[in-house]
């Protein structure tokens, strides 16, 4: 089935800016609350957002085989579940909606009042009920940074990464979508110098940018995932900033790796960009060496040309831009992240969470942590205030923007956007919309 909402010719009849994120040519998924405080499953051209359970339910999905209730639940689980196919179709369905030569909804003012909404009129919501969130460690340049500071410069990557997408099963619980503040974690760290560990607050906060991809029900208990058939389950990518607290993990990541330097927080933008829409950005990932086994090995461009960007920005300052990167410098590809996280048999389910891993790049511009940027805070970064960062303080926010361009279409992901607090304080708490 041909995917017609990508045709770069296409316009909208809704007001979409050159340079938005959201042109009728991405039609992304997400989840909000509306003005009149009810919960429903949207998609966004240029700064509309359009409520899909009420479209549903005027009859614009007609002969789309779709359950009555499928947009007026508050995940896209059940939507993701139903497949390619039917995600295609729909993506296909909105895009003809609102072509410019659609009057259908353009002409009929009732609907359009049901239907559409500006964004200062919805709140955006966590798009899935993450069941489990996998993290690897897959970016080649950032795993040799960190090898180099903490381990032997000159044996940096362990003797397992050239072979396998490394990764750990974390937790869901404490992912969030952008707006939701992050309070600085406490824990165990062993100072320089000591001989017996401390507890409190975290001095070393950082961010970590990555992009995740979300999956449909993949496979059974047992049953692997081909590489040829990986992509089929992956519905689509959202940034993604993996909140870390590096003096917590320092001391406690031998011998079974992070738990709480990295489970109080992670950040996720609302809009899931689908598969479908970047399938114009695909490109060579970089070339592996030695070349993976068998299981591993692909063809075709399973890589993609996203432009990521972070800026830093002080309580009541201006922002500054960190770190300009692109995904497209992972080294382990999407296709086999998935395909090794199921060669055991692991079953997958829809709304499944993958992170990439730190994305890092070739050059100190484009690193993809504070960690790395300040190189360990012997090289602090100045900001635009006069003050100086070696990690993220209290009071800082971090925004992690992302998009793919070429000659003909612009598509993006906005941004994740969340604010470190102090550590919590019972006495004084401050309230945490969910």
């Amino acid at each position: 089935m041909s995917d017609t909402a990508n045709n770069p010719n296409r316009k909208s009849w809704l007001t979409v800016q050159p340079e938005s994120d959201f042109p009728i040519q991405n039609i992304p998924f997400g989840v909000f609350l509306t003005r009149d405080d009810v919960i429903t499953i949207g998609t966004r051209i240029g700064d509309t957002a359009i409520d899909l359970g009420a479209l549903h339910q005027l009859g614009y999905f007609n002969e789309i085989p779709l359950t009555d209730d499928i947009f007026l639940q508050d995940t896209l689980n059940d939507f993701i579940s139903d497949g390619k196919k039917t995600w295609r179709l729909v993506r296909n369905r909105i895009a003809e909606i609102f072509d410019i030569k659609n009057e259908t909804l353009k002409n009929n003012e009732e609907h359009r009042k049901i239907v559409l909404f500006g964004l200062d009129e919805i709140e955006m919501q966590l798009p899935v009920q993450i069941g489990d969130y996998t993290d690897f460690y897959s970016s080649k340049e950032h795993a040799t940074n960190v090898g180099t500071m903490f381990r032997d410069p000159d044996n940096a990557l362990l003797p397992n990464w050239l072979h396998i997408p490394v990764g750990y099963h974390g937790r869901s619980s404490s992912i969030v979508p952008s707006g939701i503040p992050i309070h600085r974690p406490k824990g165990q760290t062993m100072p320089a110098g000591a001989t017996e560990p401390v507890f409190g607050p975290s001095k070393l906060v950082d961010f970590e940018l990555e992009m995740a991809f979300i999956t449909t029900d993949a496979n059974q208990l047992g049953e692997p995932i081909p590489i040829e058939e990986a992509e089929d389950y992956i519905f689509g990518m959202v940034l993604f900033n993996d909140w870390s607290a590096r003096d917590i993990q320092k001391w406690e990541y031998v011998p079974l790796g992070p738990f709480l330097a990295k489970n109080f927080a992670s950040s996720v933008s609302p809009w899931i960009v689908t598969l479908d829409a970047l399938e114009p950005f695909r490109v060579e990932g970089p070339k592996q060496d030695p070349q993976p086994l068998p299981y591993l090995i692909h063809e075709g461009k399973k890589s993609f040309d996203i432009n990521l960007q972070v800026d830093v920005t002080p309580e009541n300052g201006e922002p500054l831009t960190v770190t300009n990167s692109n995904f497209k410098h992972m080294y382990w590809n999407m296709a086999q992240q998935l395909t090794h996280h199921t060669i055991n048999g692991c079953k997958v389910n829809s709304g499944d969470m993958m992170g990439s891993g730190t994305i890092s790049g070739p050059t100190p511009d484009s690193y993809g942590s504070m960690l790395e940027l300040s190189w360990r805070g012997e090289k602090p970064i100045k900001m635009k205030d006069g003050t100086e960062r070696k990690f993220i303080n209290d009071g800082d926010t971090v925004t992690m923007r992302g998009y793919c361009k070429n000659d003909n279409v612009r598509i993006g992901f906005g941004e994740v956007s969340n604010k470190l607090l102090p550590p919590y304080n019972p006495n004084n708490p401050k309230k945490v919309k969910k």
